[in-house]
């Protein structure tokens, strides 16, 4: 990101004077573990080096103004920073202002407002977890410039109370606690039941992550993502008549399996099968790294997305259309869709030779099927959110 080009697009939003700062937040991209975090089981996800950025400068009023170069022909808003509440109309601006609502909740009261600048080059709703980039870098922001005290687990408990609360998508943990505890070249093996993690060094030798954006919109809010929330409750409610347990990621396969018959709607079974499967491939794949054992990772991945797509039915004819050329091209360890599904992306392991000619016969294919073109990307694994000199 230029960020001299971006504190020339703040000057001509918000005009000259003060004293300007800049920040910025990583995307994240889930390796395994999909749709287990609200169901107490493990994820793996990494920061990336694409995201957000933000050139901020405090005011003199109790006003948040708020401008994002994504959007370059909607007006800035101005927010009054008491009395915030959720507004359709405000779009995209929901996001920073249910950050700024979680912090006044657990007590953090700002004495003056900021003229806040966003830029960022996350595909929009890909499933990179744009809105938890901006909820993440509002909140380093809002520690910076207010100078308050807080860890990266808090930020990203306070940066998720302000999605499932404010904004009214029922999420789980992952996305926030993978952008603000990001850590260069390691993937966090989070267990989401207590908050306990661990960083595992990604050795990638020889390969690459490659994301693939269906470029299929839809809103996660709007989506049937709390509708498989909710499922997975009522099986998990049924479970729990005949064995005492909290959440489905404390059972392994077979425990499941031998419970699987007191779950009496068959759908409900095939979600909560996902959930406990998934969370088992989980901890097997950040075992088969600890031994390079990159070829198990991969047929993981693979088995990870077949889960979700047979059990959990969360990706459609663009996410498999790319997961499944994928698995046909040279080089690819495995492929699977990451994030929430309906759309979104898919994250393959490629052989670094390979690369090229996988995104040329994977756009390809895809373009003929779907009708328009996906977006590929080429990603690092990259640190959490910072102040930038």
């Amino acid at each position: 990101m230029d960020l001299e080009k971006l504190q020339e697009d703040f000057i001509r939003v918000f005009g000259e004077g003060g004293e300007t700062s800049c920040y910025f937040a990583p995307g994240r991209v889930n390796l395994i573990g999909e749709h287990t975090d609200y169901n107490g089981g493990h994820v793996f996800p990494c920061a990336l080096t694409i995201g957000a950025w933000a050139v901020v400068r405090p005011r003199e009023d109790r006003r948040l103004c708020l401008f994002s170069g994504n959007f370059p022909d909607q007006p800035k808003r101005e927010i009054e920073l008491d009395g915030l509440t959720y507004r359709k109309e405000d779009d995209w601006c929901n996001y920073p202002k249910g950050v700024l609502w979680a912090f006044q909740e657990a007590g953090y009261r700002p004495d003056h407002g900021l003229d806040i600048l966003y830029q960022g080059n996350l595909p929009s709703s890909a499933g990179l977890s744009s809105s938890a980039c901006i909820e993440v870098l509002t909140g380093k922001i809002l520690l910076d410039q207010f100078g308050w005290e807080m860890d990266g687990v808090r930020l990203a408990l306070l940066a998720q109370k302000a999605e499932n609360r404010f904004n009214g998508v029922n999420c789980g943990i992952m996305d926030q606690f993978a952008i603000a505890m990001g850590k260069k070249d390691h993937a966090i093996f989070l267990d989401t039941a207590d908050l306990s993690y661990s960083y595992v060094p990604i050795s990638l030798e020889g390969m690459r992550l490659v994301i693939a954006c269906s470029n299929k919109k839809r809103g996660l809010a709007d989506s049937k993502y709390n509708e498989r929330r909710e499922e997975c409750e009522r099986a998990l409610m049924q479970i729990q008549k005949a064995r005492d347990v909290k959440s489905l990621g404390e059972l392994n396969t077979e425990e499941f399996e031998a419970l699987a018959d007191r779950i009496e709607d068959p759908v409900q079974r095939k979600r909560a099968r996902h959930a406990v499967t998934e969370n088992q491939r989980t901890i097997q794949a950040v075992s088969a790294l600890g031994r390079n054992d990159l070829e198990l990772f991969g047929r993981l991945m693979n088995e990870s997305h077949i889960s979700l797509r047979d059990d959990y039915e969360v990706t459609g004819i663009e996410l498999d259309t790319l997961v499944e050329t994928a698995w046909k091209q040279p080089g690819v360890l495995g492929s699977r869709m990451t994030g929430a599904g309906f759309g979104g992306c898919t994250v393959s392991l490629v052989r670094e030779e390979c690369v090229e000619t996988f995104i040329r016969e994977v756009g390809k294919a895809y373009l003929e099927k779907i009708g328009y073109a996906a977006d590929f990307y080429s990603v690092s694994i990259g640190d959490g959110p910072q102040k930038l000199s």
